[in-house]
């Protein structure tokens, strides 16, 4: 099974998560290079408010983007930004001027993280993940939402 956009609406997280374990980085990269790009980043990031825990946030407000890498030629990176206050988790593909938290990353690295595959804490130390802004703020953000694991 691959990355293909048109079974999102009826894949699971967990499904997505088996399919993305079940990939070659190698295999990830060039997928994330081609046509369904867009739209499995934005079915990635879609998923991000029905899997926050709001419980776990706090009075938390935050401002985090996310500068996905390694798209095509014409387009080399997409930025999303994942915004969390009063309890709420919305995400914009338009990212405002201010952030608290920036992290740029390679598409691999990027769904390692969405699929509970990669330890963030790791690749940040590895250089695999750039972070601006206040690491703290980057730091706790996994912890924020229930990630699925393959």
């Amino acid at each position: 099974m691959d990355l293909d956009p048109s079974t999102f609406e009826t894949m699971t997280p967990q499904e997505f998560a088996q399919t993305v374990k079940a990939m070659s980085d190698q295999e990830i990269a060039e997928v994330m290079r081609g046509e369904h790009r867009l739209p499995i980043l934005d079915a990635i990031f879609a998923r991000f408010p029905e899997l926050f825990r709001p419980d776990r946030a706090g009075g938390l407000s935050s401002v985090i983007q996310f500068r996905i890498t390694g798209g095509p030629d014409e387009r080399p990176h997409d930025t999303y930004e994942i915004v969390i206050d009063n309890g709420a988790c919305k995400v914009s593909d338009v990212p405002g001027e201010q952030f608290d938290a920036s992290l740029m990353m390679a598409p691999t690295e990027f769904t390692k993280i969405a699929t509970g595959r990669g330890n963030p804490t790791m690749l940040v130390m590895r250089g695999k993940i750039k972070v601006k802004g206040d690491i703290a703020t980057a730091a706790k953000f996994p912890t924020l939402f229930d990630i699925p694991k393959a």
